[in-house]
């Protein structure tokens, strides 16, 4: 019996729901493979929770997630919890903490879903975004001086370290090499605007490449990237941003496949020292939450990305198929990819289309 064991945080709004679903899924999974075993324990941190204690978590929030294989997370934010309180609180910790170094979002056009890109096709639309996840732009190296005065003033410094650095990079050129993927690497800068950090990005991007000679190199402006993602999205395998930029990147990737009703993510702990983390891109959208409208596409697709992590990917494989046949059939699909399905209907439909394949 292979067994995992799963923390679940569903969070704050639409969260509840999508993971609802994704949980499902994977329940089904194991229903249909008799030698896989996953152990789920619940944990009721969110804003809600931030009403009621102050905080996000409980101080040994993570070493009561420690001990766990994955950690699946539906989405934190709620209108009364300013956004960095809510995320400082919880996800930034965990990421952290638990040293999830690596952000993977996938920018792939699924089976039965159309680009807003006008002549845009499944080969068009097929690449992997590697974004730093524990430093850069998001360091909480900064304060506020005289508030509430005419000198208001507010600092906030980027890091940028050879180790984390170097890291990402090396992780983003081996992914870049393997079977399936073109040895093509895009580095996300701005050197010619930010000119101490982003040119000591650059040396590295340099440096690490000596090690893969043959992975393809190119470093572009960021501003450049965002409008290439939309001009000719087909140029790109592997593309590798900074904290910041790589948020902002994926956004977008996910608009020009769709929206964020179908981006996953993946934080990853590449050495598996700690569990890794699963969550949609999307947040919380409390002005949905509970009316069975949210897509679970990306929380379900997280659900694969998990299974892969943990070494299952023929499983892992069977879900995201199981997706794309139900896109396809274009019955159960959320109002936001111009359906009329609920939440647990998507759910519902991928559940059946697993047993289809794996029954």
């Amino acid at each position: 019996m292979r067994e995992y064991s799963i923390a679940l945080i569903p969070g704050d709004g639409i969260g509840v729901d999508v993971t609802r679903e994704g949980k499902k899924v994977l329940d089904t999974v194991c229903q249909l493979d008799g030698g896989l075993s996953l152990q789920y324990e619940s944990f009721e941190w969110s804003c809600e929770y931030y009403a009621r204690h102050g905080k996000m978590m409980p101080d040994n929030g993570l070493e009561l997630l420690k001990p766990f294989d994955s950690i699946y997370l539906g989405a934190v934010g709620y209108p009364g919890v300013p956004d960095h309180v809510s995320l400082w609180g919880l996800l930034l910790p965990i990421r952290r903490g638990f040293q999830q170094y690596i952000n993977i979002r996938p920018v792939k056009l699924l089976r039965g879903i159309q680009s807003p890109l006008a002549g845009r096709g499944r080969e068009d639309l097929d690449f992997i975004v590697i974004r730093e996840n524990n430093e850069g732009e998001y360091s909480s190296i900064g304060g506020r001086m005289y508030e509430g005065t005419s000198q208001d003033m507010a600092i906030q410094s980027s890091v940028f370290t050879r180790q984390g650095v170097e890291r990402v990079l090396r992780y983003a050129f081996k992914l870049a090499q393997e079977k399936g993927r073109r040895k093509r690497l895009t580095a996300a800068t701005k050197s010619n605007g930010i000119n101490h950090t982003m040119p000591f990005w650059d040396e590295y991007v340099h440096k690490i490449n000596q090690e893969f000679p043959d992975v393809q190199t190119n470093i572009v402006h960021i501003d450049a990237l965002a409008a290439f993602f939309v001009s000719r999205p087909d140029v790109y395998d592997v593309v590798v941003a900074s904290n910041l930029f790589g948020d902002i990147l994926t956004d977008l990737g996910a608009a020009i496949v769709g929206g964020l009703g179908i981006a996953p993510s993946a934080n990853i702990n590449p050495e598996k020292n700690f569990p890794s983390m699963f969550e949609p891109v999307h947040g919380s959208a409390p002005d949905i939450a509970g009316k069975g409208i949210a897509n679970p596409v990306a929380a379900i697709w997280c659900t694969s990305m998990m299974l892969e992590h943990l070494g299952e990917e023929q499983l892992a494989d069977a879900v995201m198929q199981a997706v794309e046949d139900v896109l396809e059939e274009g019955v159960a699909v959320t109002p936001d990819l111009g359906g009329k399905a609920t939440t647990v209907e998507v759910g519902d439909a991928v559940c059946r289309k697993l047993r289809e394949r794996l029954g």
